[in-house]
């Protein structure tokens, strides 16, 4: 990969250069042992596929008028995308801060993060020397450009405000790195080909052929980019490969438990750090509110909580050794839900083991050992068909584009696009094996009862 000698200054900062230390999949590669991958190589992939989407786009269109500068502003913001991402990736702004924050989960937060890092990067190379952005033909507005981009500005139709960074004849950059209008994105081409690899899952989606088959056109009065109606199976391919990685890698079973209670360690040890913690020690929740402490947050802090001799962390140590010495919660069952009854679920299910009888008079069931999860799964845009919001033009209209009809796709297309799944663990690991091995064989049977007899579940 070239890239350009200004991402090159970019990556070459602390703030960048910590992404090698925080694993793509988080906890995944503790139960995929080839998932070793980083941030880091991930967001050299997204820079150099924006910076091939742009160009295709630049070189097959010249009325769509695309700049060096243009150019430059996407790889840059396909670079800076995760900046913001915390300990084992999703984990820490999905499970941890809402739980410490006491706030709902938010799906933008590692986006936000990603842009105060990058202002931070920016601060410091005009420290080193204040026309550096200059030399390169960016000006303030392009800074703004690229914030927008990492953020993923709204592409919709109906729209008010417009983007800051550029004018609407050239929305469509607002689709390259993070696309709101159909999830169609380099992110996606990029971390679906190197997690599909270091997982060893089949990826059926071509994203070079799509690349080479991209073209920007005016649907209802914006520009969008397009695909030829030849690729709607390719395209149809990249959500159902987000699908299968989510159902088998990323949603895997075990994955979640050990990312659960990796996140207990987490919010255990920011709560018993809040005071006389010790000096060398950063308050974890703490640490989002700049970048400079944020940089110093990466998967490292697994061992430094490992490490420490600290009593006010016994309790995440005890969590963390369980991990490391497989002492994971036991997995009693899934199912899917076929209904939506999520809000009620754990307290019929608390009620089912209440009143279950053990087939075994020596083994009784509590409520508190059978954590319940409801795990979603879709295609990327929830209960809907995500290929409903991607355009198509034909061979014979290059420049008309519109959603793809219902007969021109295969009649093999799943009803439903997503689910959720309800899963059961028994958390209990001590006591003696034969002990474990009994409650087990209680739970699974008091589960398969439960998921007989209550909200349609299957």
């Amino acid at each position: 990969m070239e890239l350009h000698p200004l991402l090159v200054k970019i990556t070459d900062t602390p703030q960048f250069q910590r992404l090698r230390h925080i694993k793509q999949l988080g906890g995944t590669y503790l139960v995929y042992p080839g998932a070793s991958h980083n941030r880091f190589e991930h967001s050299l992939g997204v820079a150099y596929l924006a910076g091939c989407l742009v160009k295709a786009l630049c070189d097959n269109q010249l009325e769509l008028k695309i700049t060096d500068e243009d150019i430059l502003c996407v790889q840059i913001a396909g670079l800076c995308h995760d900046l913001g991402h915390g300990p084992f990736s999703h984990l820490f702004d999905g499970l941890v801060i809402p739980e410490v924050k006491k706030i709902k989960q938010s799906k933008g937060k590692h986006e936000q993060m990603s842009v105060l890092m990058f202002d931070d990067i920016v601060k410091s190379l005009k420290a080193e020397n204040e026309d550096v952005l200059k030399e390169h033909g960016l000006e303030d507005k392009d800074v703004i450009f690229i914030k927008e981009l990492i953020e993923g500005a709204k592409t919709s139709e109906v729209q008010s405000d417009t983007p800051a960074g550029r004018d609407d004849d050239k929305s469509f950059l607002y689709e390259i790195v993070a696309n709101k209008q159909n999830g169609i994105d380099v992110d996606k081409w990029d971390y679906f080909a190197r997690d599909c690899h270091h997982l060893g899952i089949r990826n059926s989606f071509d994203h070079q052929r799509l690349l080479k088959f991209a073209r920007v056109c005016e649907v209802n009065g914006r520009n969008h980019i397009c695909f030829r109606d030849k690729e709607a199976d390719n395209v149809y391919d990249m959500f159902r490969t987000r699908y299968t990685l989510h159902r088998q890698a990323y949603q895997h079973k075990i994955c979640n438990i050990i990312e659960d209670m990796f996140a207990e360690a987490l919010v255990r040890a920011d709560r018993d750090l809040h005071e006389g913690k010790p000096e060398d020690m950063l308050k974890i929740s703490e640490a989002i509110k700049t970048a400079e402490d944020y940089s110093k947050l990466t998967d490292e802090i697994f061992e430094q909580i490992l490490s420490s001799t600290s009593d006010k962390l016994k309790e995440s140590r005890d969590i963390l050794n369980k991990i490391i010495r497989r002492k994971l919660p036991k997995f009693v069952g899934e199912a899917r839900l076929s209904e939506k009854h999520i809000s009620e679920l754990k307290k019929t299910w608390k009620a089912a083991v209440e009143k279950y009888k053990p087939t075994d008079p020596t083994v009784s069931l509590n409520a508190d050992d059978l954590p319940l999860y409801v795990v979603d799964l879709d295609h990327g845009m929830k209960d809907k068909n995500p290929i409903e919001n991607v355009y198509f033009y034909s061979k014979r209209k290059p420049n008309e584009a519109s959603v793809i009809k219902d007969h021109q796709l295969s009649s093999f297309l799943p009803k439903r696009f997503n689910e959720e799944l309800v899963r059961v663990y028994y958390k209990n690991t001590d006591g003696n094996k034969e002990e474990q091995m009994k409650k087990m064989e209680e739970a699974e049977k008091c589960f398969q009862i439960w998921c007989d007899s209550n909200f349609g579940l299957q």
